[in-house]
């Protein structure tokens, strides 16, 4: 296992994690661990992903509702460049 040191964490930060945990009923590394790894974990691992997540941000924000876009069927053929 692996140990991280945050320095210059803001005290507002620090403060607001340590109420979090204690809501939570863990320690404030307990709950700094278990907010990394969701987060890594919902990260997007590809581009289309993060398109699809960032829509629904859009949308859920009220943003999107004017947009007129149209959905692709498929993306353009590929170059070949061997021809």
């Amino acid at each position: 296992m692996a140990t991280l040191t945050i320095r210059n964490l803001d005290d507002e930060v620090r403060d607001r994690l340590r109420e979090q945990a204690a809501r939570h009923g863990r320690s404030m590394e307990a709950e700094a661990r278990s907010i990394l790894l969701e987060s890594v974990n919902k990260r997007p691992r590809r581009v289309e992903d993060a398109l699809i997540v960032m829509r629904k941000v859009f949308e859920e924000a009220g943003f999107a509702d004017d947009l007129d876009i149209e959905k692709r069927e498929s993306a353009r053929p590929s170059v070949d460049f061997e021809a």
